[in-house]
């Protein structure tokens, strides 16, 4: 067993695992947000919370200006 392996369990099977497919999207940054059961009921999607998200910015910024 190569020492690169030795922390890996039998069990797993990486054959059809392809090195570096999330390289470069690792390196522009993640931010991984966990979602409470209820809310991920309401916003299914990455894109629905950054909709939702936005507008309530949206409306922050209004309320601050006026």
């Amino acid at each position: 067993m190569k020492a690169e392996d030795e922390d890996i369990r039998p069990e797993y099977d990486f054959t059809n695992a392809v090195r570096g497919k999330y390289y470069e999207r690792y390196q522009q940054g993640s931010n991984v947000v966990l979602l409470e059961p209820d809310v991920a009921l309401a916003f299914p999607t990455s894109e629905a919370v950054n909709e939702a998200l936005r507008a309530l910015m949206m409306i922050a910024r209004r309320a601050v200006v006026t």
